[in-house]
């Protein structure tokens, strides 16, 4: 096993595959633990996958997204090359579907959500990952999902596409028809592969699989799915249409946008999960044994329910004229109490019940991503889809991103004004 790359001072071996091994190891000058991603001697005689696994490293170090693995260093050494790539402490989907083979529909819908603003990043970005699979997704032990493996990403920065020689490279049971057919591809594409891996979770299998009478290729592009239906009953029917428009033979007829299934997504665990995405992944993972209880103590707390005021009034006060005034004084108390501190601080989001014409709407453009904070609260990390319902007023706003400046900007926001807001993130100086 190698001791030291770079700076990077290996410490034992995470996985091996047929193209690479990965490592774990601590990046001395900061450190940090990370990954090490070592291409195979076998592979690196092959002088398109050594270029291929160099601009995996380099269209990974110009993506930055809270759902992608984030790429520190690439080394060329002793006539071989390394990726020194974020460490995500967690599990990766394969695993996971390999000790749980069928995932709550709201776990899955968590993960899906999470997979699926990785995918509306990139395609903001012009990048296709056409490789999306179960093990190319994993789960951080604070319940991010990260997408990584970029080995056959298209990302349009580079004029040759080293795919172009094998356009069906990927793996066959993620594959989309058009992937199959070697035709052009668009983010659609990866939308059938996500639909593919959201199946998959929520049944306990893949929904295409080769059997005597028709080959594996065959069955993707011309046989429609066993029914979600019937296999996952206790599945809701949203949930159902959302895989079942992802997986249409014609890329025509499933989301034409990212943001189309990202809204369809985040209308869905709105209303389906009783809490965030992330607490949802990390409470699941520790119920299975796969996390220790002691995570679940750095979940967010649950939303505090406005407080009801209940007023009994006594037989003997029943007569007209004190009954209307027990009527006025509760009506003032109920107002009075509605207004009360509760101890903690009031959520600059508007409620569902809040009027429109109330409520101001922020759409937050960020380039490329960034945690936002609204009067000090983390609401959001972009891109989304959806507007932000703040009440009206004064609103503070915060951009935070691990390799970016903060950006503050105090915000007087107008009941019934829709704002649109883009913003450059600024990177962290060298010395920072």
């Amino acid at each position: 096993m190698l001791d030291r790359v770079g700076s990077c001072r290996i410490e034992g071996e995470i996985a091996s595959g047929g193209m690479a091994v990965l490592y774990r190891a601590v990046q001395e000058t900061l450190g940090r633990p990370v990954a090490v991603k070592a291409l195979k001697t076998a592979v690196q005689e092959d002088v398109a996958f050594a270029q291929r696994f160099e601009r995996e490293a380099r269209t990974l170090a110009q993506l930055q997204h809270e759902n992608l693995i984030h790429v520190y260093e690439f080394y060329k050494e002793h006539g071989a090359l390394f990726i020194v790539m974020e460490l995500v402490d967690g599990i990766d989907l394969y695993d996971l579907l390999e000790k749980v083979p069928r995932l709550p529909f709201s776990v899955a819908a968590c993960i899906a959500l999470q997979v699926a603003r990785a995918l509306t990043y990139l395609h903001t970005m012009g990048v296709l990952h056409r490789d999306l699979k179960p093990a190319n997704v994993l789960l951080s032990k604070s319940g991010i999902v990260k997408l990584g493996d970029f080995g056959i990403a298209d990302d349009p920065r580079y004029a040759a596409d080293l795919t172009a020689t094998g356009a069906t490279l990927g793996t066959p049971s993620y594959m989309s028809p058009e992937q199959i057919l070697g035709e052009r591809l668009d983010w659609r594409s990866d939308q059938f592969s996500l639909g593919i891996v959201l199946y998959q979770m929520l049944v306990g299998r893949k929904p295409f699989a080769e059997d005597a009478l028709h080959s594996l290729p065959e069955k993707i592009r011309t046989q429609a799915p066993p029914s979600l239906a019937k296999l996952c009953p206790d599945a809701p029917p949203a949930l159902l249409r959302i895989v079942e428009r992802c997986l249409r033979k014609k890329r025509d007829q499933r989301y034409r946008t990212p943001e189309q299934l990202l809204i369809a997504l985040e209308g869905f665990v709105s209303d389906h999960v009783g809490e965030s995405g992330q607490s949802c992944i990390v409470r699941f993972l520790v119920e299975r044994g796969l996390l220790p209880p002691a995570e679940l103590e750095t979940l967010p707390a649950p939303k505090v329910m406005r407080r009801t005021v209940r007023l009994t009034v006594p037989p003997a006060l029943k007569t007209p004229l004190l009954h209307a005034g027990l009527l006025l004084m509760m009506l003032v108390l109920v107002q009075c109490v509605r207004w009360l501190p509760l101890g903690l601080p009031r959520s600059p989001l508007a409620s569902a019940t809040d009027p429109d014409a109330q409520v101001a709407q922020l759409l937050l453009l960020v380039d490329p991503w960034a945690d936002v904070l609204i009067d000090g609260q983390k609401v959001e990390t972009t891109p989304f889809a959806r507007p932000l319902r703040l009440r009206a007023g004064r609103r503070y706003l915060e951009l935070r991103g691990p390799f970016f400046k903060p950006v503050r900007q105090a915000l007087d926001l107008q009941p019934g004004q829709r704002r649109v807001l883009q913003v450059q993130m600024p990177p962290l100086s060298k010395g920072s």
